[in-house]
């Protein structure tokens, strides 16, 4: 087994697996969770090694977040969003962040979602423009995991001066100017720490840009996007892991006489959990396509890439609804840990790009039409 799996392993023995309730009970951030992944070196797992780094690629990071989310939604989503603002940080951002990424001392995420513009990352609402020395950005982002608790956000807005769509920001997230609400209370992923996070009038030097000015939607399809797919995928497979697991151990502790009778309902339980581990063995082949496809630079590497969370995320609340289903009334107690997946699923379904813009995207590539159209407020 590679050394990053062995290091996620212990994690999630030692520190995630005995506080995974705990997080979700009380919607507490998992910080003890997310240091023990500094400590290994996992937050560092995609930084080069010449900043002290572990110079892993995305089958790594992928492999981490299906573990993660099979135990703890919360952490796994947690570690997901650094792992994509993580990679253009990694390529266009300054040394001394990514060298504190590197020896997990740094926790980033993705500041991409507005009010207004909504799942339409591609068309910000948000402003940039030099003022006070440096440059003032000004925003109502919607929804950023972590808010608060990561260390910087990879924010977007409208181009400084050039023509484009949006431009790309490093911006520490303790800036003047920042705010957001003290916590988050949803329904699934609820240690997470997603919140809406507004800017009113923040400074940061004009070298916070990440790479070009107008270049940003260039960058976050080529750096970004692929990366938060893939992991999206990976994250709804480990809740489909989880699930099928928890669900399993249910039946097989069980003691119901009618499971070993060849007719009846009895039969059908097992009818349920052979079509979720071939719902999940599909999304893994899935994945696994994508990868390669990414690796050997295939023609269709793209449209794997869009249709992977779409595909995986729909799947997932398929196979935890099954496993309630499965599971009978014991599923509505909390300390099974079905219902646990079954909320998750649902709050990673609707993270932007959600679904039904992922469709319409991959109808697009099919017809030969641009991906994107302009956004409407």
């Amino acid at each position: 087994m590679p050394s990053h799996l062995d290091a996620v392993d212990g994690v999630i023995r030692d520190v995630v697996a005995p506080n995974a309730v705990q997080v979700d009970s009380t919607g507490t951030f998992p910080r003890a969770g997310i240091d023990a992944l500094g400590k290994a070196g996992l937050l560092g797992l995609l930084s080069a090694t010449e900043v002290g780094g572990q110079g892993g690629t995305l089958a790594d990071a992928a492999a981490v977040i299906e573990r993660l989310a099979a135990v703890c939604g919360s952490t796994a989503m947690v570690t997901l969003m650094h792992y994509s603002a993580a990679g253009i940080i990694e390529a266009l951002g300054p040394r001394d962040v990514r060298e504190a990424i590197a020896k997990g001392n740094h926790l980033s995420t993705l500041a991409f979602s507005e009010v207004g513009s909504r799942s339409q990352f591609w068309s910000p609402l948000s402003t940039a423009v030099r003022a006070g020395g440096g440059v003032r950005l000004d925003a109502q982002k919607s929804w950023v995991t972590s808010a608060g608790q990561a260390d910087s956000y990879v924010w977007s807005s409208k181009p400084l001066a050039a023509e484009g769509p949006m431009t790309l920001w490093l911006v520490p997230s303790k800036t003047a100017g920042l705010s957001q609400p003290a916590g988050f209370d949803g329904l699934g992923l609820r240690g997470n720490g997603s919140t809406p996070v507004t800017a009113a009038g923040v400074i940061v030097p004009e070298s916070a840009m990440l790479g070009e000015d107008g270049k940003g939607l260039d960058q976050a399809l080529g750096m970004i996007i692929p990366a938060f797919q893939i992991l999206s995928a990976a994250f709804a497979l480990g809740t489909m892991e989880g699930a099928i697991t928890e669900a399993s151990a249910h039946l097989t502790g069980a003691r119901y006489e009618h499971l070993d009778r060849s007719l009846g309902e009895g039969v059908l339980p097992r009818h349920d959990l052979a079509r979720m581990r071939l719902a999940a063995d599909r999304e893994r082949a899935l994945i696994a396509d994508t990868l390669a496809a990414i690796t050997t630079g295939r023609a269709d590497a793209m449209l794997r890439v869009l249709e992977t969370k779409a595909s995986a995320a729909e799947t997932s609340v398929a196979v935890t609804d099954l496993a309630m289903k499965v599971s009978g009334g014991a599923a509505f107690r909390k300390e099974l840990g079905v219902e646990r997946r079954f909320r998750d699923s649902r709050a990673a379904r609707v993270m932007a790009p959600t679904t039904d813009a992922l469709l319409d995207i991959i109808g697009r590539v099919l017809m030969g039409q641009p991906l994107m159209d302009e956004a409407t407020p």
